[in-house]
């Protein structure tokens, strides 16, 4: 074991290395009520024709992309529509955004949505540049030096995936439903566009899950080995703001107020991750959403908890801060018991928001694949509290189908 985790923190060191040399320009900002109206004009003043719009069925049935596609076509600029992105985006939904972006003959791209039209929109941009490559064989970390990829603005519809801030894009493969996850400074965003008008009519449970997305990868960016003083302070604003809005933003959805606070926050937890990158509830949570086609923030969220405890003394000091963040602690708690108490506030968290506890779906027999593919996902990338083994993940996953005490 101890040779295997020397191997692992090697290799976490090496890329830590090679990313102080990494292009980690941020995007952009356009944010508050409105700033979505104003992108058409601001995409015309940046000298670009032709857009491609990126979204998803369920966005366009509720007519949500209409004025942004009305005032484009109004400032005189073409727009073709790519509307049949899935929940768990596909390589082949990649495969035909990049085909339409190459016969409309645009020169940009607008994510429109969630996480899915977002890491769709991504690999559609970065694959434009590069017509031999085939979406289904990207996977892991890609040459910094590549070819230009089209400016792509990012208008998130939730506030949870943090996409709009990552170098990261997640697939799945439509045959294995494995989920594969691709990074490089040329997937990030150009421009974000933070309009919490957007989000006024996300319903509850919507709320809850990808909110509780953006507080695990704040969280797990705070407990990363990789952690450097930004990435600290942009995970404990999220979990500040998420603390303090989360709860608002489900119980009013009109709460323009919290909703502008919590694309904020999944802003600051997606600038966090994509440097000091997540940890084993995501790599659990995208293995569960590929078998079952569970929500990923809703897996992240009943994840989150059991895989904080599992930790055990080595996250306890930032758990610790943590629940300081969260507006929590009190002067006489020791560090122990603030991070004994962070978890079970999470639980409590999640009861809350309507969240449930485990997964029935989960199967016995799948738990050694789940908990093998969750390893190949996790080491060595990520820069966990402590390194785990098959038996780790096998034994958390299984919690996992358990009722909480």
């Amino acid at each position: 074991m101890k040779a295997y985790e020397f191997s692992c923190r090697a290799f976490q060191k090496i890329m830590r290395a090679a990313q102080n040399l990494w292009p980690w320009g941020e995007p952009k900002l356009l944010r508050g009520p409105g700033s979505a109206g104003g992108l058409s004009a601001f995409i015309k003043s940046l000298g670009l024709r032709r857009v491609l719009l990126v979204t998803d069925p369920g966005l366009m049935q509720l007519g949500l992309p209409r004025p942004l596609i009305r005032g484009l076509e109004k400032a005189g600029l073409f727009c073709a529509v790519y509307d049949k992105t899935a929940a768990n985006p596909t390589t082949d939904n990649v495969e035909e955004a990049r085909w339409l972006y190459r016969e409309a003959q645009c020169d940009c791209i607008v994510a429109f949505g969630g996480g899915s039209p977002m890491d769709c929109a991504k690999m559609a941009g970065l694959l434009s540049a590069y017509p031999r490559k085939k979406a289904h064989r990207m996977k892991g970390v890609q040459p910094v030096r590549l070819r230009k990829a089209p400016p792509l603005f990012a208008v998130p519809t939730t506030a949870g995936s943090g996409s709009e801030a990552t170098i990261a894009a997640v697939v799945s493969d439509p045959v294995t439903h494995a989920k594969r996850t691709v990074l490089s400074p040329r997937l990030r965003p150009k421009y974000a566009v933070l309009d919490p008008a957007l989000t006024l009519g996300l319903p509850p449970r919507f709320t809850a899950q990808t909110g509780m997305d953006a507080l695990t990868h704040a969280v797990e960016a705070y407990l990363s080995q990789g952690h450097t003083k930004k990435t600290d302070a942009r995970a404990l604003e999220a979990v500040r703001l998420i603390f303090d809005n989360l709860q608002a933003a489900h119980a009013d959805g009109r709460d323009t107020a919290a909703r502008d606070a919590m694309l904020y926050a999944a802003f600051c937890a997606g600038s966090a991750f994509t440097r000091a990158y997540v940890g084993y509830a995501h790599a659990i949570s995208h293995v569960l959403g590929g078998m079952y086609d569970i929500q990923h923030g809703l897996a992240c969220a009943v994840a989150l908890p059991h895989v904080l405890a599992a930790y055990g003394e080595a996250a306890r000091p930032r758990l610790a801060d943590l629940y300081d963040a969260a507006g929590l602690s009190s002067p006489e708690q020791s560090v122990t018991e603030k991070a004994g108490a962070f978890i079970h506030t999470l639980r409590i968290l999640n009861t809350s928001l309507g969240l449930p506890a485990r997964f029935t779906c989960i199967r016995e027999d799948d738990i050694p694949e789940i908990a093998a593919r969750a390893l190949k996902e996790s080491n060595p990338l990520y820069p966990v509290p402590r390194i785990w083994r098959q038996a780790e993940f096998e034994g958390v996953v299984r919690e996992m189908r358990k009722e909480v005490a």
